[in-house]
Parts: C-alpha cells; sequence; structure tokens
C-alpha cells in the first residue's frame, strides 16, 4: 500500500488557520464534505449497503497503510455499522472482525463479507422469486393488500412506505423465505438497500425524515436490479472470499467478552456522537419489514446495547454515568450543559436529559476504552473518527479532545488529534470539526 499521511492541523483553529496550514483556499476546506464521499472505483461490495454518513473506505486504506498493518494482522472495528472497515481490509488481504449493536447493521455487514455466493446462481435466483412474485401479485390483485402488525407499523415514521409498495414488499420477502437457498441474505439484503428511497418515501439529508409519498413503486423490478449489480460485483471479488472477516453482535462497551485476549492489532472506526440522532431510526424500515424488531420491547433491547448518545435511548438503570468520578472533565462538561439549560429556561422533558446523555455518552466510551485494553496487542494502534457537536443548547461539546484525554487517562498515547473534514453544525450553521484521534496502546 501506498504511504499517505494526513497532516495534523490544531482543533481551535478556524476555517481560515486550518486552510493556510494546509496550503489550501479557505472555500475548499467549507467544501471539505467532500473528503467524505466514496470513490466510484470503491462501490463494489461497499454500495452494497451504506450509510449516508459512513466514513469513505479510502479513509481506512490510509490509515491501515499509517499503521502498516499487514495480511497477518488482524483489524478490529467496534462500532461497525455496515461494515466499511471489514469490507476494506477484505479486499486488502486482511483479516477483521466487526461488533455492532444493532441486528439490521450486523446483518448487513456480515453479509457483505460473504463473497462465497456464486454470482449466476444468485441472478438467477432473482429472476426466478421475481416471475413469481409477479404472478402472485396478479393473482392477489382483487384482494386486499397485506399490511404489517399493528406493533410494527407503530415502530415506523408515519407515511415511511405507501400501503401499495409495501404490499409489494412482503409478497416479494414471502416469496424469496419460499425460496430459501445459499443466496437468501444476499436476495434479502439487496430489499434492504432499496427499500428506504426507492420503495419507500425516506429521505436522508442528513436526519431522517419522510420525502415525496409515493403511492406506488416498481418493487420487484428496483431490488432485481439491485440484485443483478451484487452479482456483478461478486464477479469481479469472489476470488478474495478466503480472507477472513467476521461480524459479531454485541455491545462494543463489553468487548473484553466477545474477543480473544490481546487479539488485535489495529482499531479503525466510527462511533455515535453525543447529539439527538436516533441511530436506530435510519434502519427502521428495513429493520422491521426484514423481521429484525417485531415490537417496542425488541427495539429497546437493542438500544440497551448502544452507548448512550442521545435522550431517546438512555434508560433509568443505566451506571455508565460512573465512570465521571474518574473523569471529572466528564461532569464539568455535564454541569455546563444543564447550567445553560437553566439560564434558557428550557424545561422540556428530554432538553432536561441533555446533561445525563453527556455524562452516559463519555462514560459508555471510557467502559469501551477500558474493555478495549484487554483485546489489544501491546503496541496497537487505533484510529476513532469523531465528531464535535453543538447540539445541546450551543455548548461545544469537544468529543475528539474529551475522549483523548480519557484514554490518555487509561494508558492509551494520544499520538494525534487531527482534523478529517469540516462540516456545518445545524443548531449554529457554524463549521466544526470531524477529526481522527489516533491512539497506541502500549500493553
Amino acid at each position: 500500500m501506498t504511504k499517505q499521511r494526513s497532516i495534523s492541523v490544531p482543533a481551535a483553529l478556524g476555517v481560515q488557520e486550518q486552510a493556510a496550514l494546509r496550503g489550501m483556499p479557505s472555500e475548499l476546506l467549507d467544501r471539505s464534505a467532500s473528503r467524505n464521499q466514496i470513490l466510484a472505483e470503491d462501490k463494489p461490495i461497499h454500495d452494497w449497503y451504506r450509510f449516508v454518513l459512513s466514513f469513505p473506505p479510502h479513509l481506512v486504506r490510509e490509515c491501515l497503510d499509517r499503521f502498516e498493518i499487514g495480511q497477518d494482522d488482524l483489524v478490529l472495528d467496534p462500532f461497525c455499522g455496515t461494515g466499511t472497515t471489514m469490507v476494506e481490509a477484505k479486499k486488502l488481504g486482511v483479516r477483521s472482525v466487526g461488533i455492532e449493536a444493532v441486528p439490521l447493521s450486523a446483518f448487513v455487514a456480515g453479509t457483505k463479507l460473504d463473497w462465497s455466493v456464486d454470482p449466476d446462481l444468485l441472478e438467477e435466483t432473482g429472476r426466478l422469486i421475481a416471475e413469481r412474485t409477479e404472478v402472485r401479485l396478479q393473482e392477489t390483485a382483487e384482494l386486499p393488500p397485506r399490511r404489517l402488525p399493528p406493533e410494527q407499523t407503530r415502530l415506523l415514521l408515519k407515511n415511511s412506505i405507501s400501503p401499495l409498495p409495501l404490499h409489494r414488499a412482503l409478497v416479494l420477502l414471502e416469496e424469496l423465505d419460499r425460496t430459501g437457498g445459499p443466496c437468501t441474505a444476499h436476495l434479502r439484503l439487496a430489499l434492504a438497500r432499496r427499500l428506504p428511497t426507492d420503495i419507500g418515501n425516506l429521505r436522508f439529508g442528513p436526519e431522517i425524515g419522510v420525502g415525496e409519498v409515493k403511492d406506488d413503486a416498481p418493487v420487484v423490478d428496483v431490488w432485481l436490479k439491485q440484485v443483478s449489480r451484487m452479482s456483478e460485483h461478486l464477479r469481479q471479488w469472489r476470488e478474495r472470499d478466503p480472507i477472513a472477516g467476521k461480524v459479531i453482535h454485541g455491545d462494543a462497551r463489553t468487548i473484553s467478552n466477545l474477543l480473544e485476549p490481546a487479539s488485535v492489532d489495529a482499531v479503525v472506526t466510527s462511533p455515535p456522537y453525543p447529539n439527538e440522532k436516533d441511530y436506530t431510526r435510519t434502519v427502521r424500515l428495513e429493520s422491521v419489514l426484514l423481521g429484525f424488531l417485531t415490537d417496542k420491547a425488541s427495539l429497546r433491547q437493542v438500544k440497551k446495547g448502544l452507548v448512550r448518545s442521545n435522550t431517546r435511548s438512555v434508560y433509568k438503570a443505566d451506571d455508565d454515568d460512573a465512570w465521571q468520578v474518574m473523569y471529572p472533565q466528564i461532569a464539568e462538561l455535564a454541569d455546563e450543559i444543564e447550567a445553560k439549560r437553566i439560564e434558557l429556561d428550557k424545561t422540556s422533558g428530554f432538553e432536561r436529559m441533555y446533561h445525563r446523555v453527556t455524562r452516559l455518552y463519555f462514560g459508555g466510551m471510557a467502559s469501551h476504552l477500558a474493555s478495549m485494553k484487554q483485546v489489544l496487542k501491546p503496541g496497537g494502534r487505533l484510529a476513532y473518527v469523531v465528531g464535535d457537536q453543538a447540539s445541546y443548547f450551543r455548548v461545544m461539546i469537544r468529543t475528539g479532545k474529551m475522549l483523548s484525554e480519557i484514554a490518555q487517562g487509561m494508558g492509551y498515547q494520544v499520538e494525534g488529534l487531527e482534523v478529517f473534514r469540516t462540516r456545518t453544525a445545524t443548531a449554529t450553521k457554524s463549521q466544526i470539526n470531524e477529526e481522527l484521534l489516533f491512539l497506541r496502546w502500549p500493553g
């Protein structure tokens, strides 16, 4: 791999000062969101399904190159999402493992790592299911459309999918599951990929919401096109399948219970940020239709396995805030947010919880970093993509700086906190940093 190095830029500098240090016009740095875009050549496999704000595959390559990772090493992503780190590691011939608490995301990442499926069989099975589905849709055209059970419907954003596309998708799923076979996971993933916007009515920008409500959608056609695209990608990459990669459905705060001690050489990951983004909403439609969420109890169980980063995922019994005793800077930041709430006379239930979310978030990340020490090899290298936030009464949360202090207090060596890109804060419309925090575990 070709050596590439990021230019370290102090996080406290403004856009103009950062641009001067980087030797670029400030307007280019303002547009640095393009740094986060996926390259056209990286779309095979990665684009089977990925979050809108996922970090790009080229960033994984840069980090693994910086860490001088080879084919005998093991790379971990403890917040693996839809598998960007593992897929890119597999493309590079490197072993990897991912931890993911959201079942749909774990399914996506695991399926994207399975290149053993015969691409011709995948395409042939897809065509067969499409034909059977169209026949069944014609036969049932005069019957009432299929619906989800009420308890599942209540989990969805209103109007996230219209009745007729939902009916078509449910019939397609029934035919897909009835057919079975070695391609089932990939065929279900193809549907998950097309559900939110092509079949459903959702939009991302970056928050999820309901866009134009479509009365109908060509469900079978768009699904079959995705199956064909996946088959084409498998023809390109199938010979790399022996490279080991796996995904474990689990909680990143208890990682020492999931992996062998001293087994990990490097980490490339992006944990959640402390804000009001409910990460389960991003995959809610797919999670419900594919059966990963069946009622409020199953959703609650998923949320309990996540680092607390928003008020919708906080529960009375949560105790990650106990870490603030060891790291008083957590309590200081939370107290600043609560003081701001009182000053502004904000009294809603969610606003009253902002200070607690802050304590739980950084406490949860402290718990994660403590557990990580057990699975890292001596000299293990880590890269965390983290973003500053101003979601809570515009109090600036320097996420990277805070995590670097917590990590250093645990014995990690902080090798750098470098600007990855800047983005516009929703609340303040100002430019804030998304950074790469580089750590080393001396062992």
